[in-house]
């Protein structure tokens, strides 16, 4: 002998045994099963969260217009194109913000999608 350890090799006898199938991730989703519900509220809370802030984003934008104009009267009195400056803030500005903020949105939202359809398919 060489000193060296022999080797053993330990083997279940159950290794013929029937293993349970494994199903994909989008099969727990349509059989709603309560796996399939976890992802999916996951899914519906970020979205959820994901418009919340869009929507807190914008109300801040719009809802301290008047904030500013309040605490900043000079631009209550500037013109700008002949017009003044809350009329042009309120009645051009504002739409573009809006656009900005709902692309904003669909850009997120088809991010997480993707995320998640990434993270079902790996599973």
């Amino acid at each position: 002998m060489t000193g060296k350890p022999r080797r053993v090799v330990v083997t279940s006898p159950r290794t013929a045994a029937a293993r349970r199938p494994r199903h994909p991730l989008t099969r727990e989703i349509d059989e709603q099963t309560r796996l399939g519900e976890v992802y999916m509220r996951s899914l519906v809370r970020t979205q959820f969260r994901l418009a919340l802030f869009v929507c807190t984003l914008l109300a801040c934008l719009v809802g301290g217009l008047p904030l500013l104009f309040l605490l900043v009267p000079d631009l209550r009195s500037a013109h700008l194109l002949g017009l003044p400056l809350p009329w042009v803030v309120l009645a051009g500005l504002i739409y573009p913000a809006f656009i900005a903020g709902a692309w904003l949105y669909v850009w997120q939202a088809e991010r997480n999608e993707r995320d998640f359809a990434d993270l079902v398919e790996r599973q």
